[in-house]
């Protein structure tokens, strides 16, 4: 079966976080006919839209999963999927950029660009939105404008250009830095395959943020 490279983010700021996105991690490795190819350090970040609330950690995952029939089925497949790993980690409706358990979204899907409707199963847990119409978006619409995104994103990923996008993953996060400066994130573990969680991230200066990142 054909495979292709997603990115999941990964976000919370509720319970033991760092646990959380770890056992979230394993969770992702365990879907069907899935493999993790790849697992950012983990991010504290400052709260976006909502900021009276705690700091978030934020990480991005490299996944390798089955294309599907075609990028909508195969894209819808794996939301659904996130969908329900967030429900199994008590993810609760609340309010738009509020607190969260576990918070997974999509932010690639191979070389695809997508929108398409969201099933009932794989609809994002927004109050304000009722029961209308939702739709997946591939790359996702708000990452380039997201620095807890492209912080993790580009280590795993700094070359790509995701469709839509006039620049680089890299390039974009450096873009964003100018915008909310370094300190807006920062490092704070590193994962560990053996361990199978982060361990204290060593180099966690926030000027290294606005270095270039290597090829990965």
């Amino acid at each position: 079966m054909p495979h292709v490279r997603a990115h999941v983010g990964l976000g919370g700021n509720l319970g033991d976080t760092e646990r959380t996105l770890a056992a979230g991690v394993h969770a992702l490795a365990a879907l069907p006919d899935a493999r993790v190819r790849g697992v950012s350090r983990l991010y504290a970040t400052a709260p976006v839209g909502v900021t009276d609330q705690a700091e978030f950690r934020n990480a991005v995952v490299a996944l390798d999963v089955p294309a599907g029939p075609d990028p909508e089925t195969g894209a819808l497949a794996l939301l659904l999927a996130l969908k329900g790993i967030e429900r199994a980690f008590g993810r609760q409706a609340r309010e738009r950029w509020g607190p969260r358990e576990l918070d997974l979204d999509l932010l690639s899907f191979g070389s695809h660009r997508l929108h398409v409707e969201r099933l009932i199963a794989a609809r994002s847990h927004d109050p304000a939105r009722g029961g209308g119409v939702q739709w997946l978006e591939v790359p996702h619409p708000s990452a380039a404008e997201r620095l807890f995104v492209l912080a993790p994103l580009a280590e795993l990923a700094p070359d790509l250009i995701p469709p839509g996008w006039t620049g680089t993953v890299d390039e974009a996060r450096l873009r964003r830095i100018e915008v909310e400066g370094s300190a807006a994130v920062r490092p704070v573990g590193r994962w560990s395959a053996a361990d199978g969680g982060w361990l204290p991230d060593e180099v966690s200066a926030p000027d290294e943020l606005a270095r270039p990142h290597g090829r990965a």
